[in-house]
Formats: structure tokens, C-alpha cells, sequence
């Protein structure tokens, strides 16, 4: 399957990268993070940035999907599903969601229709605050993603604008005890946690 330009560029970048970051150590250069203002009938998420980790894991390792869900549930972030990525703008209202990416590479919009476009590669991970919108555009056919929540947190599929209620009750969701990736380190801790 002949790959579009952004979906190439990612592979080939994944598959140059060949080391995996210590659970203990956040390299910031390989972690983007970024807000993303209200768009339409998606309210993205005003107070926590939108969380990518370049790497977290060995594109090529044996069994990856295991190696995620394994870290992401020791984190306290168990995994509810593996699947890939719904092609029509959605949020969750209920859950902050992370996915972790085992399998092939894609490329998503993030924030909204006409948002940031994302492209997402085998051992990348995504951490999404609750109420930011999400979207598949492309992918390769072997593309998959485990999708973790906090503990406690049950996720739902959002298509329409919120209530006012409901945004308050988003807003009050509770912050994770940890960051999927690190632990008691890293972006969850120090961009979440931490007042900005």
C-alpha cells in the first residue's frame, strides 16, 4: 500500500529510531505538548495541553501491544479496547483517554474539524484531556492503538455540543494519580499537575 507523504515521513522517521526511554526519565525532546482552543461544537479542553510522546516505546519490539498495556495498566491507566481510531469527529466528555499506538501509523486531526493535523506511528503515544476532539483522516492498514483511561474514569463517545452542566461536569473531572508513560514523573505530572 502506497503510504501519503505525512504517513511516509513518520514511518520512516520510527523506523530510524531504535532506543526506548526509561520508565523513570521523560526526554522533553520527545514529548510535544499543546492546548487547543474551542472549536464549534468541540469545547477541546481550556486547562490541560493535548500530550504526544514520540518514541515512548520501540516501534519493533516483540509483542507491543502487551508492553503498553502493561505500563499504561501499572500506571493506573488500564486499557478498555483495542482497535483503531473512529473516522468522524468525537470527544469524550466523561475520560481523559490515552492511546498508545502498536501497530502501523496514521495520520489524525486533533481539536475539530479543520484542527491540527497529527501523524501517529508505531510507539508514539497520545494523551487526550478530556473534551478534545479527535478524528482518523489516513492510515496504513496494519495501523492500531490500545486506548487506556484513568482508573475510576468510563469513557463515552461525544458527536454534539455539550450542556453547560456538562462541560462543568468535564471540567471537574479528576486529575490521574500518575502519567501513563512515567509514572510519578513526566508530562501528566509536571503540565497537569503542576499549575502552568
Amino acid at each position: 500500500m502506497q503510504l501519503p507523504r505525512g504517513l511516509a515521513r513518520v514511518r520512516a522517521l520510527h523506523h530510524r529510531h531504535t532506543g526506548q526511554p526509561g520508565e523513570g526519565r521523560a526526554l522533553a525532546h520527545e514529548i510535544d505538548a499543546f492546548m487547543l482552543p474551542p472549536n464549534g461544537w468541540v469545547p477541546n479542553n481550556g486547562r490541560l495541553p493535548v500530550i504526544v510522546y514520540r518514541h515512548a516505546f520501540d516501534a519493533d519490539a516483540p509483542k507491543l501491544a502487551e508492553q503498553i498495556e502493561t505500563r499504561f495498566a501499572h500506571h493506573a491507566w488500564p486499557v478498555q479496547w483495542r482497535n483503531g481510531v473512529f473516522d468522524f469527529h468525537h470527544f469524550h466528555s466523561t475520560a481523559h483517554e490515552v492511546l498508545g499506538v502498536f501497530a502501523g501509523a496514521a495520520e489524525l486531526i486533533v481539536g475539530g474539524p479543520g484542527g491540527r493535523m497529527l501523524p501517529l506511528a508505531a510507539g508514539d503515544v497520545l494523551l487526550l484531556p478530556a473534551g478534545t476532539g479527535h478524528c482518523l483522516v489516513s492510515r496504513t492498514d496494519a495501523f492500531h492503538v490500545a486506548g487506556g483511561y484513568p482508573a475510576g474514569q468510563q469513557w463515552d463517545i461525544r458527536r454534539e455540543a455539550l450542556t453547560p452542566d456538562e462541560l462543568r461536569a468535564m471540567d471537574a473531572l479528576p486529575f490521574p494519580a500518575s502519567d501513563p508513560v512515567y509514572g510519578a514523573r513526566g508530562p501528566v505530572i509536571e503540565r497537569w499537575r503542576k499549575p502552568a
